[in-house]
């Protein structure tokens, strides 16, 4: 533990690639195949289910420092990190333990979930006196279930590759679904990641593993400057970019598995696209996109028809079991893209040209849908065409260069993608709660709610009245004008920004939530958002995809924000 507690250190201390890959070799050399396991799984991603509440940490904390809590909150408020004030308040007496990291997890801090309370709290009691700062720091992390460590995965795959001496792209592959919660690391997985394969002999990778997604870049250079940044059209694959989920279909061994972006296999839940790639010969890895297609859409053997929305595929992901009637309402498709495996070869480094030949080969005469190719003359006639984006059900275009080869991850030293999105829809809305953010803005108020009119306020006065109201925690009377709820978001500012809103939400707090503040409604934001859609789970009734702050609107009053007829106006576009 003590050893995982001090490369966590490193990494944060650090900016340099460099160092951090340095770090995380030295970890390796020295860490057994279990700590091993464990460190590259919390690394690359996996989360640690919270097995002890934080507000049972924060009174053990304060029973153990012998401290108030109100002495504790004004530290708290202070580092802004929860584990960093823990570490900073206990005693600094101590008796380290040499336990690895393994037997911290498996035998002492996952055994905690379903004991009484009084147990856990005299476990943990116990463990901080094991640990030095560094070390209780990592545990409060790890039992609170906010482990976040700023390297990536890529930087965990380099160094795994230069202490094994085995390929990173090799690396990559077999590190696909490593951070699933439902498979435990161990000390065989983690040395499998780093077996050697001789010449002539199978892989150990079992036969459903899929490759490393490549992704693309996003575009967003307007259209008299492409023809410099992109050159002729004629170098690109242009294809329009589908709102689904992103997945690979694996045909091996006589089987099929399918796997999404988020490194989750997902066989089970899509049997429709089990059945249509069965037809595939053995050896075959497909790349594209998950979504349900219209059942009226295919009109005519050459239309393509128009896939549905991405809130009627929401309705598969979550479900456990697929009855005939969600099997029915949202039939699900794989529209393939690209092809990573012809024959069982890894066909990745070949040009995105022959890829593509060689995939509308392999799908020729099957059920499976392939992506449409458009060839115009110019830029600018493009993006002409990419204004129906909407229109067609999809997100604009993906731009893909004919010579690339398909990479892993988001680089550009194997070729190059873009995306080119359609520009977002946009709202007015006003701040009212705050939560403070984490890794470096962990002491900033960042993460926010935002909320619109449920009607037109009358006049300026009338949206005063209401914010009156809120300062004096009135409850709104039915049917009366108030904000409503609608979004969350939390990136798109910069620092300067962010300080600047922090500044005013510590002035304007008008109660606290655990970490949440409400605030008196006086900031109003343009939110851009890429779709909507109705949602009964939501108070507003809708719920919109990947919202982001575009600007503060420091022009615009507060009676002036946008309302819910607005948001029902952008579900009809």
């Amino acid at each position: 533990m003590k050893h995982f507690a001090r490369l966590f250190t490193e990494l944060d201390a650090t900016t340099s690639t460099l160092a951090k890959v340095d770090a995380l070799q030295r970890y390796f050399a020295r860490a057994t195949a279990g700590d091993a396991a464990w460190a590259v799984y919390f690394l690359s991603g996996g989360k640690p289910r919270q097995v002890v509440k934080t507000s049972a940490l924060r009174t053990l904390a304060c029973d153990a420092a012998g401290i108030e809590d109100w002495l504790f909150e004004e530290c708290y408020q202070a580092t802004g990190d929860l584990a960093e004030t823990i570490a900073y308040i206990l005693p600094l007496d101590f008796s380290e333990s040499d336990l690895g990291l393994a037997e911290w997890v498996e035998n002492r801090l996952l055994p905690l979930r379903g004991l009484p309370e009084a147990e856990v709290a005299s476990r943990i009691r116990a463990y901080w006196c094991e640990l030095d700062s560094q070390g209780r720091f990592l545990l409060t992390k790890l039992v609170g279930g906010g482990f976040r460590v700023g390297v990536s995965k890529l930087l965990v795959q380099r160094a795994l590759a230069a202490h094994s001496g085995v390929d990173p792209k090799r690396i990559a592959q077999r590190m696909m679904g490593y951070v699933d919660a439902k498979a435990m690391p161990t000390a065989d997985r983690y040395e499998a990641l780093l077996a050697v394969t001789e010449a002539g002999l199978a892989d150990v990778q079992d036969a459903g593993q899929p490759y490393p997604f490549f992704l693309a870049h996003q575009l967003d250079t307007p259209l008299e400057g492409l023809d410099a940044r992109l050159g002729p059209v004629g170098d690109w694959q242009v294809e329009w970019k589908y709102d689904g989920i992103r997945g690979q279909v694996v045909k091996r061994a006589g089987q099929v598995w399918i796997w999404s972006r988020g490194e989750e296999l997902v066989t089970e839940r899509f049997p429709e696209i089990v059945a249509l790639a069965q037809s595939l010969p053995d050896g075959t890895v497909l790349d594209g996109e998950i979504m349900v297609w219209a059942k009226d859409a295919d009109t005519s053997e050459s239309s393509m028809g128009r896939p549905a929305s991405f809130a009627l595929l929401q309705q598969r992901i979550g479900r456990k079991t697929l009855g005939k009637k969600i099997l029915s309402d949202a039939p699900v498709t794989f529209m393939a893209y690209d092809l990573l495996e012809l024959k069982h070869q890894d066909i990745r480094s070949q040009p995105q040209s022959d890829r593509r030949q060689k995939l509308e080969e392999l799908l020729a005469g099957t059920a499976l849908k392939i992506s449409p190719v458009e060839k115009l003359s110019s830029w600018k006639a493009f993006e002409a065409l990419r204004t129906e984006s909407r229109a067609r059900g999809v997100e604009g275009f993906m731009l893909k260069r004919l010579d690339a080869a398909y990479g892993t991850g988001r680089t550009k030293a194997d070729g190059l993608w873009w995306k080119w999105k359609i520009e977002p829809m946009t709202v007015d809305c006003v701040l009212i709660y705050a939560q403070a953010g984490h890794g470096r803005r962990a002491s900033l108020y960042t993460d926010y709610t935002f909320a619109v009119w449920n009607r037109r306020p009358i006049n300026a006065e009338e949206a005063a009245a209401v914010v009156r109201a809120i300062e004096k925690r009135e409850p709104a009377l039915p049917d009366a004008l108030q904000l409503v709820a609608f979004a969350k978001a939390y990136s798109g500012l910069t620092d300067e920004e962010f300080r600047r809103i922090d500044s005013v939400i510590r002035k304007t707090t008008l109660e606290k939530f655990g970490p949440v503040r409400s605030v008196k409604p006086t900031l109003v934001f343009e939110l851009g958002f890429e779709g909507i859609n109705r949602s009964p789970q939501h108070k507003s009734g809708i719920a919109v995809r990947f919202p982001r702050m575009l600007r503060i609107r420091d022009d615009k009053p507060l009676h002036d924000a946008d309302t819910l007829e607005s948001l029902e106006l952008l579900l009809k576009l």
